[in-house]
């Protein structure tokens, strides 16, 4: 097997300029660099990564908490969060926490032994402990999606976050579904106690005003950002004295949960009810009919946590910050819209 003093010797240099090609720690010179490039090739040299990471203290390595298992949704995060760990030179350790908070602090603390350098962290809808360990232990950490830490008047976040805007697209749909005539649109908002939740209901609140309609709570219904609970949910809002017209779901698997309650009462979409929700799926457009909704970038949500993740741990001490990422307006023909001209605005 190749050693860095064989790549050294083989591209005229020093051992210590090949560890800075390698490692990025101080310039070279370009011509010097491709030579150790070449030989690095040609020798089939590979890096001692466990050796590496006893003399730099750093590991190279990312870890994701997600429930990528569990929500569709991240699945698309992770490919974007893996793609651009790996453009950087990371590789990625990753655990489901099951949107379970019990779970996520001992996945964090497994993930924190493995020696990551940093992690990124869907949190659940009561992080308490994962911040308390995080916190105790100064684990470098990205929040991506759900925020935990609203900026103070005073000062900003605690922690860097990175999130899809969630209140203004909420808003959008329900005023596109209004201007079409509905005056009864219903909402089946995710698990309490996550901020896309809470934000995606302001979301709603503030489209209603927008609209000139009046809140209605019996309307605003948690089905629990999952299937199951979205049907039951449905099946609420079909049960009241005057049921909505419209529907607005908020989150994919949740979609699922409201079209199989409408099919179970042999309603029809958008004929019955009109239905619009927020995330968008990858065959959306083979529904029949096409679903309406607000995609969220996803793979770009989970490469700017990478992104963010690395300049906290170039600059340690800089202050937090949160990025939020625009959605798109995708209008297809489930809101009632039989020629839609508003396809991939953004939102």
């Amino acid at each position: 097997m190749a050693t860095m003093a064989d790549v050294a010797r083989s591209a005229g240099v020093s051992v210590a300029t090949v560890s800075h090609v390698l490692n990025g720690t101080r310039p070279v010179l370009p011509h010097t660099r491709q030579a150790v490039l070449d030989a690095v090739e040609e020798l089939g040299y590979t890096t001692n990564t466990l050796a590496r990471s006893l003399v730099t203290a750093r590991t190279r390595s990312i870890g994701l908490a997600v429930s990528a298992i569990s929500n569709p949704y991240f699945t698309e995060i992770l490919q974007g969060v893996e793609a651009a760990a790996l453009a950087a030179g990371y590789s990625l350790l990753i655990a489901d926490p099951h949107d379970d908070p019990g779970h996520e602090r001992k996945v964090v603390q497994l993930l924190h032994e493995r020696r990551v350098d940093g992690m990124i962290v869907a949190p659940s809808a009561d992080p308490r402990d994962l911040l308390a360990y995080l916190e105790r232990h100064d684990v470098p950490a990205v929040f991506l999606d759900r925020l935990v830490d609203e900026p103070e008047a005073d000062c900003g976040p605690r922690f860097d976050q990175v999130c899809a805007d969630n209140a203004e697209p909420m808003s959008r749909l329900v005023t596109h579904l209004a201007g079409l005539g509905h005056r009864r649109i219903g909402l089946v908002a995710g698990r309490p106690g996550l901020s896309t939740t809470s934000e995606r209901i302001t979301g709603y609140r503030s489209g209603l005003a927008f609209a000139g309609l009046a809140y209605d709570e019996r309307l605003l219904v948690h089905g629990d950002s999952e299937s199951t609970g979205a049907e039951q949910a449905t099946e609420a809002l079909l049960s009241l004295g005057v049921p909505p017209t419209a529907l607005v779901t908020g989150n994919n698997a949740m979609t699922i949960g409201v079209l199989r309650a409408l099919s179970a009462h042999g309603l029809s979409v958008p004929g019955d009810i009109a239905l619009c929700c927020f995330d968008d799926f990858a065959w959306a457009d083979l529904f029949s009919p096409r679903l309406t909704a607000i995609a969220q970038p996803g793979r770009d949500i989970g490469a700017r946590a990478v992104g963010v993740l690395l300049e906290r741990l170039a600059e340690p001490d800089r202050a937090a910050r949160t990025v939020r990422l625009p959605c798109t307006f995708v209008h297809r023909t489930s809101c009632g819209c039989t020629s839609p001209s508003e396809e991939g605005t953004p939102s």
